[in-house]
């Protein structure tokens, strides 16, 4: 099995690194972009308005739903994959995601199957934890995304010394991007068995999204299409704001619609692509895909994604590229392909923990896996939160609140130095906290912080 899984693998490298050799320059002429036709990017309430069928479980038992779980919660100060981390009352990522299909399922007595795309680092971790499973109403599959080499930037050779990935050729490997999920979903099988199924489409997300739940009206709107005019490809797309100005956008190209992503973006038009004006929605990465189109696709060998080239150093200090290329780039390949201007709910990735305080807070109410917003938060936007480093890592920032902070008015809040909150805190408006180097601040239980600023040392000692 190793023998036949490093050969696609190589194969597939091959491919990558031969195209990263013959591509010179930026992959997109910016004279020719231009904004996508209307109709191309449809507003969400558009299709709500359409309704559900009585029978939408017919659709349903057509999906299988696919989430990304190659990463580790390296950048969060925890070990293993991500989807791992508890991110509400004691729910991990996964947890949830299964909770989500679960109710589904038992709501239309349907059958959606879960897919995790794992990497070499998350496989065996992942593996064990389905055990838990065994007995919820989903049927769980995975499969394993490639695995390539890094390459060293001077000389362009791959650092690996044999295909081990321990001891000193831990680093010398990489999930090459969730791009990869064409080329690993059809060598694994597993897109030929689902086929084989009734399958007809997968509904791709990150598995850290957790605003990313299966949508009946948008599953709706891909089954009632013309069967000459099937829709193939939808990207979920949202409006960007400050925060997102990295995030990829949707673009009309040779009049097809493509993905541009800030790495294909060349250097003097890197503040116009960040602009809210020109560009004014961003990819959130939940996505749509016919299973048939990816199958055509793959077999014809016509996907041809934008190379991500991405460079990092290891920590011997060796300077190294990887390859990478995005799932959603390949929209331009697939027939009929849009965009949904989704609310921003659907949009709820944790990346940080000053992300995992704001789903961990009130402001959310979890339903069957589901995180909505609560009805008693006035406006629908959520607050802008930074956490200092002293609450990067997840362990460190559980350390640091007793419970969970009301923040159902909050605005925005900066934490930064060594601050700990005491139980039932209440912050409204803007908060800013500020402890000096070597100062401490304890925010005393029970208090109320409304537009405030609190620097210096606050320290409350039991008598």
């Amino acid at each position: 099995i190793i023998r036949g899984i490093s050969r696609k693998d190589f194969d597939g490298f091959k491919k990558l690194f031969h195209r990263f050799l013959q591509v010179k320059g930026p992959s997109v002429d910016w004279a020719k972009i231009s904004r996508p036709p209307e109709e191309l990017i449809q507003p969400y309430d558009r299709i709500k308005a359409r309704g559900l069928p009585d029978n939408i479980a017919v659709s349903l038992n057509k999906l299988a739903v696919v989430k990304l779980n190659g990463g580790l919660g390296t950048s969060m100060g925890c070990k293993g994959p991500k989807s791992l981390i508890s991110v509400r009352n004691e729910n991990t990522f996964l947890d949830l995601t299964v909770k989500q299909i679960e109710h589904l399922n038992k709501t239309f007595n349907a059958d959606v199957p879960l897919v995790l795309m794992n990497s070499f680092n998350t496989d065996e971790d992942t593996k064990k934890i389905l055990q838990k499973y065994k007995h919820h109403q989903v049927k769980i599959h995975t499969f394993n995304q490639s695995r390539y080499p890094r390459i060293n930037k001077e000389s362009l050779l791959p650092i690996a010394k044999s295909m081990g990935t321990s001891g000193e050729n831990a680093e010398a490997w990489y999930p090459p991007g969730h791009g990869d999920i064409y080329a690993s979903f059809q060598n694994s099988g597993l897109l030929d068995k689902l086929i084989a199924e009734g399958k007809e489409y997968i509904f791709v997300s990150n598995i850290d999204n957790l605003g990313a739940t299966v949508d009946l009206f948008i599953l709706n709107h891909l089954m009632s299409q013309p069967a000459d005019k099937r829709c193939e490809f939808i990207m979920e797309v949202t409006d960007k704001t400050r925060a997102d100005v990295k995030g990829g956008t949707l673009i009309q190209y040779e009049d097809r619609l493509r993905l541009l992503e800030i790495a294909q973006v060349p250097k003097a038009h890197v503040d116009e692509f960040k602009s809210v004006t020109k560009f004014k929605i961003f990819n959130t990465n939940n996505l749509w895909i016919s299973l048939p189109a990816i199958k055509r696709l793959q077999e014809k060998n016509s996907m041809d994604l934008e190379i991500i080239v991405n460079p990092k150093t290891l920590d011997g200090g060796l300077n190294v590229i990887q390859l990478e290329t995005a799932v959603g780039a390949a929209i331009k390949s697939f027939n009929n392909a849009m965009g949904v201007n989704v609310p921003r709910s659907r949009f709820l990735p944790v990346k940080t923990s000053s992300d995992l305080l704001l789903v961990m807070s009130n402001l959310y109410t979890l339903d069957a896996g589901s995180l909505t917003m609560s009805k008693k938060r006035e406006f629908p936007t959520t607050p802008h939160v930074k956490l200092g480093s002293s609450f990067t890592k997840v362990q460190e920032f559980l350390a640091r609140f007793e419970n969970i902070p009301d923040m159902l008015e909050l605005d925005h809040l900066t934490v930064s130095g060594d601050v700990t909150f005491g139980k039932n805190v209440s912050l409204k408006g803007t908060v800013i906290i500020i402890a000096n180097h070597g100062d401490r601040i304890d925010i005393p239980a029970g208090a109320m912080l409304e537009n405030k600023i609190v620097s210096g040392n606050l320290r409350i000692l039991d008598h």
